[in-house]
């Protein structure tokens, strides 16, 4: 095993981790009134974004190729996970609605989960 390949495990072990986050959250809280754990919301979704896009440049420099279209669409959802959490956030310290951004980041990431699995 080369040392790209060791980077590539151990980067895919983060983006599950911050997958993790983001979807036990989500479902965790998905009734919630109050409460919600915004800046775990927020760890989990930069940690996605993060990794995904380390994870395709690590692809990449080992010659194994993307589907550059499939990429283009998860990395668009990805951004707009991260702003949802990011308004949540916000909202959260305003004293604002949060469960509309809440609800919409964590459907996303799995609507994004769905795409990964199911776009071949």
């Amino acid at each position: 095993m080369d040392a790209l390949e060791i980077i590539r495990l151990i980067l895919l072990a983060a983006h599950i981790l911050g997958l993790a986050v983001i979807v036990g959250v989500f479902l965790v809280q998905m009734r919630a009134k109050e409460g919600f754990r915004t800046g775990l919301l927020l760890g989990g979704a930069i940690a996605q974004l993060v990794t995904g896009l380390a994870l395709v440049g690590v692809r990449e420099a080992s010659d194994l190729g993307v589907d550059n279209i499939k990429i283009a669409v998860k990395l668009g959802i990805a951004l707009v996970v991260l702003i949802a959490a990011i308004v949540a956030q916000v909202q959260q310290r305003r004293g604002g609605k949060v469960k509309p951004a809440f609800h919409t980041a964590g459907g996303l990431a799995v609507v994004n989960v769905l795409v990964a699995v199911l776009w071949q």
